[in-house]
Formats: structure tokens, C-alpha cells, sequence
């Protein structure tokens, strides 16, 4: 029997495990950090929590004896990806990171691109009163110094930090043009905080924003570690065939 390790989180985490699951002769874990109160539970074996760094999941490769190690976090899960490649190159794991590629700009789009949280509160236009944050809940209190901003925060589970002023939507995704259309209209929203996840479930937003003329504060991913990625599950199912035999 093969071992499989999917890191996971993510839509494309849960659809690479049902399709792993399905391969005679492998075994799917998929690890979840956790942070989500209610998680989709993804096909195969689950295991729930950090590793304790780069080490610590050194550790549990060796002593579950993964054959293979498939990064399929979220793309703003850096630090995490680059534990994932030193604890494969230390065991000497075969590694794949599953990365779907990052939203590009197209003509129409009004993009202020940052580097990081802290620089999107800074470039939120001084002309928008009404602002709506899709960046998740572990990252909005930053934006509680603007005080003269009211703010529409959409997350999974509620936030546990302070938040700014404004109204929390819990959802989950995928979201269709028109109910994200409706939304912007309805909360007369004037700008937007994203991060550049990529994927097509939050990408109508893009969309609508487009169509309506409301400026994006786009966030960009960090720099993830060196090594062999792929953009789809189907690429990613099609290395994992490949490698198996080569596994130790």
C-alpha cells in the first residue's frame, strides 16, 4: 500500500483526495490545519493540525512512512509550503505543489496591487467609504484603524480577532456572478480588498467588480519554495501515477 500525504484546505485538496482514494493500492491522508470550524471533510484518511514546522513533519513522514508528499494548500500559505519542501528534500520524499494559478489583470479591471495586508490598508482609495474584505478572518483587524470606513468582511466562520466597523457575512464559496453583482449593488460597495487566490469559485467578484467600475486592492502571493508544480488536480493525479512506482 502507498501513502499518500495531500496538504490540504482547499477545494482542489478535497477533489485530489477523491481521486486518489479511488486508485488501487494507495492510501489518501489529508492533513487540515485546523482553522476552519467546520471543514469539508475531504475522501480517505484525515488528520487534523500543524506538524510543528518543517521538523515536525519531517518526523511524521518517516514514522507513517508517506511514499508521496502533494502541497495543495492555499496559494497565501507560504510558510507552510516551505516546510513542505524542506521535509521532503530531508526525507527524501517525492514533492508536488498543486498551485492554481494566480487571477490576471484584463482590460476593464482597476487594480491597486500590494504586497501585503498592511499595504492594502494603506491603498484603499480615500474616496471609498464602503469597502468589502474577502481576505478571510484571520487578517482584518488591521483594518480597524480606518475608522472613517464602514466595511463588508465575508468569511467562512465568524472572526476571532477585532474587527473594524461594518457587518460580517459568513459564506462559503463558490459564488455566482449575480449573487456577487447583487451584493456589491446592494452595500454600494466602492472598493475591494482581495487576495490573488486564483480559481474560478471567487472569481466573479472579479467579475462584477469589472462591470461595475469598483477598484480592487489585490494583494500578491509570496514566494513559494523551488520545485515541480502543477496548476490542475488532473496534472497533479497524472504525476502521482507517474511517481508511484518510483516511491520508495
Amino acid at each position: 500500500m502507498r501513502r499518500v500525504l495531500i496538504l490540504g484546505g482547499t477545494g482542489d485538496a478535497a477533489e485530489l483526495a477523491a481521486k486518489v482514494s479511488i486508485i488501487p493500492g494507495v492510501e489518501a491522508i489529508t492533513s487540515l490545519a485546523g482553522r476552519t470550524r467546520q471543514p469539508v471533510t475531504p475522501m480517505g484518511s484525515v488528520r487534523v493540525g500543524g506538524f510543528g514546522g518543517g521538523s515536525g513533519l519531517a518526523v511524521y513522514l518517516r514514522e507513517q512512512r508517506i511514499n508521496l508528499l502533494i502541497d495543495a494548500t492555499h496559494p497565501f500559505a507560504a510558510q507552510m509550503s516551505w516546510n513542505a519542501a524542506t521535509a521532503a528534500m530531508e526525507v527524501g520524499v517525492p514533492y508536488l505543489m498543486l498551485v492554481r494559478p494566480a487571477w490576471t489583470k484584463v482590460a476593464g479591471d482597476e487594480w491597486i496591487e500590494v504586497e501585503s495586508i498592511e499595504a492594502a490598508v494603506k491603498a484603499i482609495p480615500t474616496t471609498a467609504k464602503r469597502v468589502f474584505l474577502t481576505i478571510g478572518r484571520q487578517q482584518l483587524a488591521p483594518f480597524a484603524t480606518l475608522t472613517e470606513t464602514w466595511f463588508l468582511m465575508r468569511s467562512i466562520d465568524p472572526p476571532d480577532v477585532a474587527i473594524p466597523n461594518g457587518q460580517v457575512l459568513l459564506d462559503r464559496g463558490p459564488f455566482s456572478l449575480a449573487s456577487e453583482r447583487k451584493l456589491l449593488r446592494d452595500y454600494q460597495i466602492e472598493a475591494i480588498v482581495s487576495k490573488n487566490s486564483g480559481g474560478e469559485a471567487t472569481y466573479p467578484k472579479i467579475i462584477a467588480a469589472r462591470e461595475l467600475g469598483i477598484p480592487i486592492v489585490m494583494v500578491q502571493r509570496q514566494v513559494l519554495p523551488p520545485g515541480e508544480q502543477v496548476a490542475d488536480v488532473e496534472s497533479a493525479v497524472a504525476w502521482l501515477n507517474q511517481n508511484l512506482n518510483l516511491a520508495k
